[in-house]
């Protein structure tokens, strides 16, 4: 099962530290890896191999390099499936759940990440995963409320609005659409002045079609101008958004809203 890989590349201490160098600096490659360890270079690639096939480590090629990158999803699927029933029983275990869910503030002296990469597999075909990202009537289930507005034609206005469509709240302009295979589009937060101000980022969803009518969904956000207010803002966002999607394409219903 899904869970069982989960639980089992966390339950050793290497891999998790590991994690714990991708989650100060994301974006590493195997040779800094094995600088950072006492161990081998096949050690170290065995080790990330059980992290990308429990999904808690993507990579993405630049050049001849191969770049590492925390996938903090899974955890959030186990925070969601196992942690919050018990959670008003243990406040131990509360307390986990908000660690896990990425709410404890990020230290100032972290180095800053010019990428987030999230991938997830979803019990859905590509092209119902396509609908949920692109049409309003989707976006207002999962994505806190907020309605898509776009024809998807690049050049064209990218525009998530509040949940009466009275007010924009992202803006952006698509760069490229080739459904149901692949979106991008620009990124540009204006709820907030201190986010607005930020120059905008970069936004790339990729859906593969996989046997069984399953799809994984990756999604890239990049070209922040360093550590900016968008790019602290986002992170713990987009990990609630895309298991929400996946939750509500699987059962039908989203998560229950978060306090």
């Amino acid at each position: 099962m899904e869970d069982d890989r989960v639980f089992r590349a966390l339950a050793d201490p290497t891999r998790r530290l590991l994690l714990d160098q991708l989650f100060e600096r994301d974006g590493r490659t195997l040779t800094e890896m094995v600088s950072l360890l006492e161990m081998t270079r096949f050690g170290v690639m065995k080790h990330l191999r059980a992290l990308e096939d429990a999904g808690l480590v993507v990579s993405r090629r630049r050049g001849r390099e191969k770049l590492h990158y925390v996938n903090p999803v899974p955890i959030q699927l186990l925070s969601d499936r196992w942690i919050g029933k018990y959670a008003e029983r243990v406040s131990a275990l509360a307390d986990l759940k908000a660690a896990l869910e990425g709410e404890e503030t990020m230290s100032a002296d972290t180095v800053a990440r010019p990428s987030q990469v999230y991938e997830v597999f979803i019990n859905a075909p590509r092209e119902k995963v396509w609908q949920a990202i692109t049409s309003e009537e989707f976006t207002v289930r999962y994505f806190y409320g907020t309605r898509l507005r776009s024809d998807l034609k690049p050049g064209s206005p990218f525009t998530y609005f509040s949940g009466d469509g009275s007010a924009p709240l992202v803006e952006g302009q698509v760069i490229e659409s080739d459904p149901p295979r692949r979106l991008v589009h620009t990124w540009r937060s204006i709820w907030s002045p201190d986010l607005a101000a930020d120059a905008p980022s970069r936004l790339t969803w990729e859906l593969e079609a996989l046997d069984g009518g399953v799809t994984k969904l990756r999604v890239v956000h990049d070209e922040f101008n360093g550590e900016t207010a968008t790019y602290k803002e986002v992170g713990g966002g987009w990990m609630w958004v895309i298991s929400n999607l996946k939750t509500l394409l699987e059962t039908g219903e989203p998560l229950p809203a978060r306090s």
